[in-house]
């Protein structure tokens, strides 16, 4: 099956780590992208929508008629947030994604990057948030849905984030990336996300819930 794939969230770590990969699959055979504004890559498998509002995409409605998967990275940091300002972009927009999506093509697979310690019962308010937004794609009849929920990403291949805390610490953490790795459970990286992303579309995964394990263990099946 070749994947046609929708990505959101492009310009940050990790939607441009998924997209690298998107490039570099041979499985996978166009991405839409939709952004606030440009991802700056350009490459022939790639379209990109330009659309400043992302709480409204009705506009955009017949251009996710022929697609097989979207891939939903976008996301903002609470730090600094009211519960109210990070449900918007947390909760509401990913909800309203999902529903126009839903309403033209529910022969999706949805791939919703969420977090490690995600519980809508939690003390956490951003896990609440993103434990509610989890709870409301599972009811939702895409073909497939899987959350997931990495904890510490290294970002590889030159990407940075949008986020100057989150650099400095990916910056302090690099040198020990590579102690780090063999904790399939708690680490991960922009490249094998990316992959487990691509592959879930490909061949499936018994679980809806992805953690860093799975994820790691996700990212190698193409080379299976």
């Amino acid at each position: 099956m070749k994947i046609k794939a929708i990505l959101f969230g492009s310009t940050g770590m990790i939607g441009k780590g998924v997209l690298l990969e998107c490039i570099d699959n041979s499985d996978v055979e166009s991405v839409l992208l939709i952004n606030r504004k440009t991802c700056g890559i350009s490459h022939p498998k790639i379209r990109e929508i330009t659309h400043s509002d992302l709480s409204d995409l009705s506009s955009l409605q017949n251009e996710f008629r022929n697609y097989n998967a979207c891939f939903f990275c976008l996301g903002i940091s609470a730090v600094g947030l009211s519960e109210n300002e990070y449900r918007k972009t947390t909760f509401d927009i990913t909800v309203n994604t999902a529903k126009t999506l839903l309403s033209v093509n529910s022969d999706i697979v949805f791939c919703y990057v969420s977090g490690a310690g995600t519980n809508e019962n939690g003390k956490m308010m951003w896990a609440r948030v993103k434990g509610e937004t989890e709870n409301t794609l599972l009811e939702m009849s895409f073909r497939k849905t899987y959350l997931f929920r990495p904890g510490y990403i290294q970002p590889l291949k030159g990407i940075r984030s949008r986020t100057r805390l989150y650099n400095l610490i990916y910056f302090f953490f690099k040198p020990f990336y590579f102690l780090l790795k063999p904790f399939k459970g708690i680490v991960t990286d922009t490249t094998s996300l990316g992959n487990a992303m691509i592959n879930c579309v490909r061949y499936g995964y018994a679980k809806n819930i992805l953690e860093s394990a799975d994820i790691n263990t996700l990212a190698k099946y193409a080379a299976v």
